[in-house]
């Protein structure tokens, strides 16, 4: 592993990062903000940072190995929250530890804030926090990989570490194409958003921003009551559809712009994942109309907003705190599953829920009939067994680091109940969960342990675990190792 290509890709990130910092710069200076100061310093220390990692480092025309990849987007994605809590720390909006959780949670999509009300916050800073959503969102590598040239090195293993998925399709041969394409497609439908809700009656800042936030199925918001501050079943309903679709996987969706809409009908996750929306919508409205007395259309429209919302985003419409304990179940099991592989959203990932529940089927089948040989097919191909056995392996450590996660929670005083809806939120990217962390409250009065627990479980949650704990075994460090 050649420590000075990791500082040289690293510099370059960081340079990429203090160029982005530069939009709020010049908006809090336009606007004449007392935030100008805190960008100003922030942008300059990113600065010092980024050259001094540049110098100290060198470009290769060698590909990349495994470990560097993994390293560079291991300590990339260290890095980049790092520098994007300068803002808040430069500015005195938020401390060390409480800028670092907004920051982690922004990049990672989680959406979780320690802000005590957003209310008085200068608009360059509610930007920046949409920003370091929207970036994280589609991933920080892979929108690197699109737009800044490599030197000729090979970023695959970049690319492989921070995407997320059972398999790693391809839209389009090249590495760089396929990333530009989906950068564009992104951008694309981050305009279509803020468009749609300009019509919807937002005005055009605040739609931009919750657009950014929605594509990218982050869940910030300007308000502190979030979506329901609208009080709009029109903006609400645009809302719903393009959570769910930031939930979809954006390869997929370029694959509709080649070849047509019949794309979706051929593509297994993409089903199961609506079906599964839809029964969740179907119970909750039912379970709000029986149990809570609510009328059928009032109970859809809050189940179907939220149904789409604890999948992917976490914008709230209404207090789900409040509801049956049946619904609150069902949200539970929404925010382990996520979204589809290739999205914006985080969580377990659909295909996989449909791998693992098409495995346990066939192993039903052959326990029936042993001579019987069953396939697991996905997109009407067979699945391999190493595959499979991939996605048991991710599955069990899934759900052991929640449990393990929630029980440190438990540890610090939090009842067990919302200890492991925090610990399913933060490691789903979901951010709103049950309790002192609920629809209507933000994780601000957690102690030090507890926002220190959740920052590792974001960046877990975001890379899939296995990049940042592949980094603490020793054998990724020892010298001589080629892989």
């Amino acid at each position: 592993m050649d420590a000075r290509v990791i500082l040289y890709i690293l510099g370059r990130l960081v340079f990429a990062e203090t160029a982005v910092m530069g939009i709020p710069l010049v908006m809090a200076m336009v606007r004449g903000e007392a935030s100008a100061r805190a960008f100003l310093l922030s942008c300059t220390l990113a600065a010092f940072l980024g050259t001094y990692l540049y110098t100290k480092g060198r470009a290769s025309e060698k590909a990349l190995t495994m470990r560097e990849g993994i390293a560079v987007t291991g300590f990339g994605w260290m890095i980049a929250p790092a520098l994007g809590m300068l803002p808040y720390l430069m500015g005195g909006y938020l401390g060390l530890l409480d800028g670092l959780v907004e920051s982690i949670s922004g990049f990672t999509g989680t959406g979780a804030t320690v802000f005590p009300t957003l209310s008085g916050l200068p608009a360059s800073l509610l930007f920046w926090r949409m920003m370091t959503n929207w970036f994280g969102g589609l991933g920080i590598i892979v929108i690197f990989i699109a737009l800044l040239p490599q030197t000729g090195q090979s970023t695959i293993y970049m690319y492989n570490a921070e995407t997320t998925g059972p398999t790693r399709e391809r839209v389009l041969p090249r590495l760089r194409d396929m990333t530009k394409a989906l950068f564009q497609m992104y951008v694309f439908f981050t305009a279509v958003v803020a468009g749609i809700y300009v019509l919807c009656g937002l005005p055009l800042m605040q739609a931009g921003m919750h657009a950014m936030s929605t594509v990218c199925a982050g869940g910030f918001s300007t308000y502190d009551d979030s979506a329901m501050h609208f009080h709009s079943i029109r903006l609400e309903t645009a809302m719903t559809v393009f959570m769910i679709l930031a939930g979809g996987n954006f390869g997929l969706y370029y694959r509709v712009w080649q070849k047509g809409p019949t794309v979706l009908l051929r593509n297994t996750e993409f089903k199961w994942y609506l079906g599964i929306l839809a029964g969740a919508m179907a119970l909750i409205t039912a379970n709000l109309a029986c149990a809570m007395g609510l009328d059928w259309r009032t109970a859809f429209r809050y189940a179907s907003f939220q149904v789409g919302s604890l999948s992917t985003t976490g914008f709230v419409s209404a207090d789900f705190e409040m509801w049956p304990s049946f619904s609150k179940g069902i949200f539970l099991l929404l925010m382990v599953g996520g979204g589809c592989a290739g999205s914006a959203a985080s969580g377990l990932k659909i295909a996989r829920v449909v791998l693992l529940v098409k495995n346990a089927w066939a192993v039903v089948h052959q326990k029936l009939n042993p001579r019987r040989v069953v396939e697991v097919r996905m997109n009407g191909a067979k699945v391999s067994e190493e595959t499979l056995l991939r996605v048991g392996q991710f599955f069990s450590l899934y759900i052991f680091l929640i449990a393990f996660f929630a029980l440190l929670l438990t540890a610090d005083g939090i009842a067990a109940f919302d200890a492991i809806g925090i610990s399913i939120s933060t490691m789903g990217g979901i951010g709103p969960a049950f309790g002192v962390a609920g629809a209507t409250e933000t994780y601000a009065g957690l102690s030090d342990f507890t926002k220190s627990v959740i920052c590792v479980s974001m960046l877990l949650g975001r890379l899939e675990m296995v990049t940042l704990l592949v980094m603490l075994t020793p054998d990724f460090w020892q010298k001589g190792n080629r892989w």
